[in-house]
């Protein structure tokens, strides 16, 4: 497996993937990929990734800012998707760690993600890459009629924005 920068020749993959995890009812609130457009224009250009295996991407993760105030010029939330027929092998990790990596590179010093409780795979993916939980956001917006409850979790940057004492 191959992890490399995103180029505007894979989204039709990256869309496919993409409806994969919006039909399975717990990986976001979208109910239909994104145009590319729409994609493009909500992803940092920065920070954009796939993973290839012979030739097909498996899997993608990129970085979306959660403001457009320069005060959160360094806070992103994530996006990561592994193809239905590549899950439990490891993809989304090699992609999450390879995120982690970039979104450092591009001064980025907090990572969030807001994640369905039912996504225990995600949760565990993003546990096991330094997040940490902050809290459940309850009954947050309706998907099929539905109230549906986001885990809210985070992962500071130990090498960008570092506090001092």
């Amino acid at each position: 497996m191959l992890i490399r920068t995103f180029e505007q020749a894979d989204y039709p993959f990256v869309q496919t993937i993409y409806q994969q995890g919006i039909d399975t009812g717990n990986a976001t609130f979208q109910l239909t990929a994104k145009s590319w457009g729409e994609w493009n224009t909500s992803m940092h250009s920065h920070s954009r990734l796939v993973a290839v295996e012979n030739d097909n991407i498996i899997g993608w993760a990129a970085l979306s800012p959660i403001s457009n105030r320069e005060v959160y010029s360094g806070v992103a939330e994530v996006s990561v998707y592994v193809a239905a027929s590549a899950q439990g092998r490891g993809v989304g990790q090699e992609l999450l760690s390879s995120l982690i990596f970039e979104s450092e590179s591009n001064n980025i010093w907090m990572l969030q993600a807001a994640i369905f409780p039912e996504n225990k795979g995600s949760l565990k993916l993003h546990k096991n890459n330094g997040f940490r939980q902050l809290g459940i956001r309850e009954n947050l917006g309706q998907m099929n009629n539905i109230w549906r409850d986001v885990v809210l979790i985070e992962r500071r940057s130990k090498v960008v924005g570092v506090i001092g004492n």
